[in-house]
């Protein structure tokens, strides 16, 4: 039965220890049961967004506070890669390589492939870039502002949570593991959770903006994903993960700027 319908519904918190042990590094404790739930409650996604968002910006007020922009960005860049690990990024590589390929056998085969190619090496590299580009942009404007980072994290999280809600899985796996027990009703559980993120800036509109753009980002992974390989997979949970922050963190410095 789907434990999203009219079945038994998992709790909270071990939903909330699952979300964090799969998006990040944060030593949880998670396990069988935690995973379980996670998978199973999609709204977790945006939870866990508000926890590693929230510890990302407290990271960057700190930092800003005594340093430059250079070092700002290089904070960024790197706490987001100490807190979340790097399996994410791998997604962002193995799209790179299916992007590159012709045909939806050759790109399946990308995927597949452990070797990193031209396209995944150039789509990781636009990925660390814009972060990079974002951090410093950040550190250009008031403290409040970094507010923008937990709702790019939260958004970030919503557009995981979509896909796993909408999409369908190419295969047994870890996209399956998502999509199978989830379906569009559950969304709103995860949007409901995401919602406050947006007023984060009030009253500017920049938070709101973010949250926007991150699940745009994220849903036309999935859309681009459907369309070439057959449906979604791992890899592209976390490439709309990645695609996901940095659209947000731009949309939102863009929006905060001209106010």
């Amino acid at each position: 039965m789907n434990r999203n319908g009219s079945g038994e519904r998992p709790g909270v918190c071990p939903a909330l220890r699952g979300a964090l042990a799969f998006l990040s590094r944060l030593p949880v404790g998670a396990g069988e049961r935690a995973w379980d739930a996670f998978r199973t409650t999609p709204f977790a996604f945006p939870l866990a967004g508000y926890v590693l968002g929230g510890l990302l910006a407290l990271a960057l007020l700190g930092v800003d506070a005594l340093s430059s922009g250079p070092t700002v960005a290089f904070v960024l860049v790197a706490g987001v890669y100490l807190l979340t690990g790097i399996a994410h990024a791998d997604g962002v590589a193995d799209l790179g390589d299916a992007a590159a390929a012709h045909g939806r056998g050759e790109r399946r085969a990308a995927l597949a492939d452990v070797a990193v190619g031209a396209g995944g090496t150039l789509a990781l590299t636009f990925v660390v870039a814009a972060l990079t580009l974002a951090g410093l942009a950040l550190a250009g404007l008031p403290r409040g502002a970094l507010l923008l980072v937990i709702a790019a994290e939260v958004s970030a999280k919503l557009g995981m949570a979509a896909l796993a809600c909408l999409g369908t899985a190419t295969h047994e796996g870890l996209g399956a593991a998502f999509t199978a027990p989830n379906n569009p009703r559950a969304l709103a559980g995860a949007v409901l959770v995401a919602l406050p993120a947006a007023a984060l800036t009030w009253p500017r509109p920049a938070a709101a903006l973010a949250l926007l753009a991150g699940t745009v980002a994220a849903l036309a992974v999935g859309w681009w994903a459907r369309s070439a390989l057959g449906g979604v997979s791992g890899d592209a949970f976390g490439a709309a993960n990645e695609l996901a922050r940095v659209a947000a963190l731009h949309a939102g410095v863009i929006a905060w700027t001209p106010s």
